[in-house]
């Protein structure tokens, strides 16, 4: 079974968006095993670059404003290629001051959902939601409809 890291600048402290997040690590639970990895902030990008580095396994998918652009079918597409190769695929999300230019320049694909900014905390259940929804996809599901 594929391996899933969401890799995270902060913790969540409303309850509602944890038990967001928890509903869908759960969902992904038939299709992958969902770890989530919750990093404390950091003195500066820079020292929260080089913790982010030393989580970040597999494929390394960094959300970032300047990132590409994918509907739910591109990245359900792009997560089928690298479950079939057996990839294990690491996301990130950094804390309200970004990603250090070392961990994007690290990542394998920059993606920006939005040219929009969301809150981090809503941004993870955002995230959590569409990798479920492209492993719907990738199986055939109505879901994603």
């Amino acid at each position: 079974m594929i391996k899933v890291n969401i890799v995270c600048v902060g913790k969540i402290k409303e309850q509602f968006y944890r038990d967001a997040v928890a509903e869908y690590v759960k969902r992904l639970s038939r299709f992958c095993r969902a770890e989530i990895c919750e990093l404390a902030e950091g003195r500066s990008l820079e020292d929260e670059g080089e913790t982010i580095l030393r989580r970040v396994r597999g494929y390394v998918i960094a959300l970032c404003v300047e990132g590409q652009k994918l509907s739910s079918t591109g990245l359900a597409a792009r997560m089928k290629q690298l479950c079939d190769d057996g990839k294990e695929i690491t996301f990130i999300i950094g804390s309200s001051c970004g990603l250090a230019e070392k961990v994007k320049a690290a990542a394998h694909l920059k993606l920006s959902f939005s040219d929009m900014t969301f809150p981090h905390q809503l941004m993870r259940v955002i995230l959590c939601e569409q990798i479920y929804r492209a492993f719907m996809i990738n199986g055939g599901g109505e879901y994603h409809k």
